[in-house]
């Protein structure tokens, strides 16, 4: 069975999984939707497709599924739109970032019995995939502790920053949800320090580029994250799981998996540029994903419910640098 997608959003991230369609068998991208015609267009002639609008592809018999790139702000109200069409719906985190408005999603999602998976591509990175595994396997015993490094190249531009939610809900927010996936446990309390340290104009428009989180859950396992917008060597991406019976952890990827020594010392070739060349094997993995899924007619993971708990995450670590304390997350659940 091939399933007719059509993609919502020509930008970055929507190149990104044009690509990941292209090379996914059992998917054919349909129709390509977005605000720009040009950007459309041009995704269009690398990946295939037609250009349509949203009405269109919302009635159209010859498409089955949706994939949602498009900006945060529309995410809810076009989820809702496929949901009550019929269509199965694959969208970028977040859902929005309002948390009673992903739960009002949500609603319409279930009374429809609509198919929601929603990307948080690094639960499909093959390396934090091998360590998932290890870690089911009893390999390092029961999860203590977590380590989470994830530092960006530099920060995104100004225009971003202005509708990204912040760093908690638009960066963190992945690493909330790597922490629930390996934790194996739900977090039950945050405790968040931020700062402005890469560029003061970041501060100016009411975010922080520099961000350290500790979650625990109730049997009290913890999970450290470090941010940073700003990472001079690359992209930064380390896990370390700690267990009762030893450790495993999950190491930066290189350009060039490659290391030269010298008398003058070791030498590595430089860390993968950004997100789009670090995780393309997650990108298409999860795609992969998401498309079995809809065939095989199995739960979509992650599910919307996982989308809702990174972001209540998300809002506790804000309450906590803005108040100063500890946060529980029943406090936010109840917001």
């Amino acid at each position: 069975m091939t399933l007719g997608i059509a993609l919502l959003g020509a930008g970055r991230i929507g190149q990104v999984h044009g690509g990941a369609l292209g090379a996914t068998p059992g998917a054919r991208l349909v129709a390509v939707a977005d605000t720009s015609e040009d950007a459309a267009t041009a995704l269009i002639a690398r990946f295939g497709g037609e250009l349509r609008d949203i009405a269109a592809i919302a009635s159209a018999d010859d498409i089955d599924a949706v994939v949602i790139c498009t900006p945060t702000n529309t995410h809810a109200d076009l989820i809702e739109l496929f949901a009550r069409a019929g269509k199965a719906i694959f969208c970028e985190k977040p859902i929005d970032l309002d948390l009673a408005r992903v739960r009002s999603c949500l609603e319409v999602v279930a009374s429809t019995g609509a198919h929601l998976m929603v990307g948080f591509n690094r639960r499909f990175d093959p390396h934090f995939q091998a360590l998932k595994q290890a870690i089911s396997a009893g390999q390092i015993g029961a999860v203590e502790m977590i380590n989470i490094t994830s530092r960006d190249p530099g920060p995104p531009p100004e225009d971003y920053i202005k509708v990204s939610g912040g760093i908690f809900k638009d960066m963190t927010i992945h690493d909330f949800d790597m922490a629930r996936f390996l934790l194996g446990e739900e977090v039950e309390s945050v405790v968040a320090v931020a700062s402005v340290l890469v560029d003061a104009r970041i501060g100016e428009l009411g975010d922080f580029d520099s961000a350290n989180v500790i979650l625990r859950t109730a049997s009290g396992r913890q999970c450290a994250i470090s941010n940073s917008r700003r990472a001079s060597y690359g992209y930064d991406q380390r896990i370390e799981v700690h267990g009762g019976l030893g450790m495993i952890s999950a190491e930066n990827q290189h350009q060039v998996g490659v290391e030269i020594a010298t008398g003058d010392g070791f030498v590595r070739p430089p860390l993968a540029g950004f997100f789009m060349d670090r995780y393309v094997a997650a990108y298409a993995a999860e795609i992969g994903a998401f498309i079995s899924s809809v065939t095989d007619r199995d739960i979509a993971v992650p599910s919307g419910v996982d989308g809702l708990k990174a972001l209540e995450i998300a809002q506790a670590a804000l309450i906590s640098v803005r108040e100063g304390r500890k946060v529980a997350l029943s406090e936010v659940i109840e917001i």
